[in-house]
């Protein structure tokens, strides 16, 4: 189990989630962390730069014990299941659909606080067409538009742009 490769969503103190990602991404190891562009007023003119949507958050594939060795590096600690009392691990999946949202920076992507959504639960549905063809999430209304939320149950949640229900296909669950 120790030797097996997961996807761990993990807390790094600090503000140092890009100090861990530059070492997961010279290693070699798969990782992910939300990014976003925002706009900086500089000596007059407008800069754009890319930063960490959520700080100290990064998401790692990879085996606990490659993970418990970076915990001595780093100051990062696992998100835990608050019902089994062990890490966070999430299913690969779930991990690829919430990349093809998250990962795509120049879309209008809304990230939400998991409780947000409890309130607001629709259908189970997949993206038929464009640029996110083959996501598959929870239909919800954000912001008086349709969107569609994939979600890492308990850590973050990213909803799309506005999805024209044309582009929409129910899930059975």
């Amino acid at each position: 189990m120790n030797n097996v490769s997961y996807w761990y969503a993990l807390r790094v103190t600090y503000n140092r989630e890009m100090i861990v990602k530059r070492h997961c991404d010279a290693n070699k190891i798969i990782n992910f962390v939300p990014m976003t562009y925002k706009i900086y007023e500089r000596g007059g003119m407008e800069v754009r730069q890319l930063e960490p949507v959520v700080h100290n958050l990064i998401f790692i594939k990879s085996s606990r014990l490659f993970i418990n060795e970076l915990k001595q590096k780093f100051p990062i600690r696992y998100l835990m299941d608050q019902g089994k009392g062990t890490p966070i691990t999430i299913p690969e999946k779930e991990m690829q659909h919430f990349i093809a949202v998250a990962g795509n920076y120049d879309q209008q992507i809304v990230y939400l606080d998991p409780d947000e959504l409890k309130m607001k639960v629709g259908a189970r549905v997949r993206i038929k067409s464009g640029i996110f063809e083959g996501v598959e999430g929870t239909l919800v209304r954000v912001r008086n538009n349709k969107r569609v939320v994939v979600q890492i149950k308990g850590v973050v949640a990213v909803a799309t742009h506005y999805i024209h229900p044309s582009l929409l296909e129910n899930i059975e669950s």
